[in-house]
């Protein structure tokens, strides 16, 4: 398992609106990404910014998560509230 935590920053007073459609996103990801395992949205720390927690059975399933046209669809439309590009904050493989 890859686990990968990113850190989303919005634009000021749009946090709001970049949660609603992550949390398209979380729902577009369940249905339809057998390779994915987890994948949930929260606020960041920052009161600005939003967090996601993803986790995939391997690389391949990584890929294929950015390749989805849901991702490109939905990854586009919060690109409207976004302040800057997403921060990988943590990457690591889970043993077993």
């Amino acid at each position: 398992m890859i686990c990968v935590i990113v850190k989303v920053k919005a634009k000021t007073g749009q946090r709001s609106q970049l949660l609603a459609v992550a949390l398209e996103m979380a729902q577009a990801v369940g249905a339809n990404e057998p390779g994915n395992q987890l994948f949930t949205v929260g606020e960041g720390a920052d009161p600005d910014s939003i967090v996601f927690v993803e986790r995939y059975t391997d690389e391949a399933a990584i890929e294929a998560h950015r390749g989805t046209p849901h991702f490109k669809e939905i990854g586009r439309r919060m690109g409207a509230f976004m302040d800057g590009r997403p921060e990988v904050q943590h990457r690591f493989v889970e043993a077993g």
